[in-house]
């Protein structure tokens, strides 16, 4: 199972929804400025309820122009370097952190920079709970990857496996590949998938 980590830059945004990734394996990382000493109290009850061992406090030494940006920059290089297979999550509203991003997605690191938890995908996907929710949420999806797309019955059945982070069952799968078909955003001939999302 692919390992997300969540970055948050805490100079940039203080996210008052973590509880939302409660459930789902993260690995994540609060980034403090050097003169950040404090965080609230709803923050830090939602971070120990992920457990002690997957959040890590990183305080920036020193002061400087974007040091904190710096300091996320070369974490993620560290641990794409270690597990060239994880998903990197940046929480900031600073936009500065983008053609970083579309480098790292170059060299095949996989990626993103949200305002909010609320806004990553992986979040959406687990939080869907109604079979509909789901094909909504996988359909943003699919619409998202654009070329990348599956091609096969199997590869998209994986996907949307991976995409729930193995939760589903294989007739939730079964239930959800089904409506893509009915609802004509997917259409199967053999084992090959075509698409019509982008109308």
């Amino acid at each position: 199972m692919r390992t997300n980590y969540l970055l948050i830059d805490l100079e940039n945004v203080q996210p008052d929804n973590l509880a939302l990734v409660n459930g789902v394996p993260w690995k994540v990382k609060v980034f403090l400025g050097a003169h950040q000493t404090k965080i609230s109290v709803s923050m830090a009850r939602a971070l120990q309820a992920l457990g002690a061992d997957a959040v890590e406090y990183i305080t920036v030494e020193g002061n400087g122009r974007n040091a904190l940006d710096f300091h996320i920059a070369y974490y993620i290089g560290r641990f794409a370097a270690e597990d060239p297979s994880a998903f990197f999550h940046i929480i900031s509203k600073d936009t500065g952190f983008d053609p970083l991003i579309k480098h790292l997605k170059s060299k095949k690191v996989f990626c993103q920079r949200s305002n909010s938890v609320v806004d990553i995908p992986l979040v959406k996907l687990a939080g869907s709970k109604s079979v509909t929710e789901r094909v909504d949420a996988i359909a943003a999806n699919l619409i998202r990857r654009k070329a990348g797309r599956p091609r096969k019955v199997k590869t998209l059945e994986s996907t949307v496996r991976a995409l729930f982070q193995g939760q589903l069952s294989d007739e939730e799968v079964a239930k959800i590949f089904e409506l893509l078909q009915k609802r004509g955003l997917v259409a199967v001939d053999g084992d090959k998938v075509s698409y019509n999302l982008d109308s």
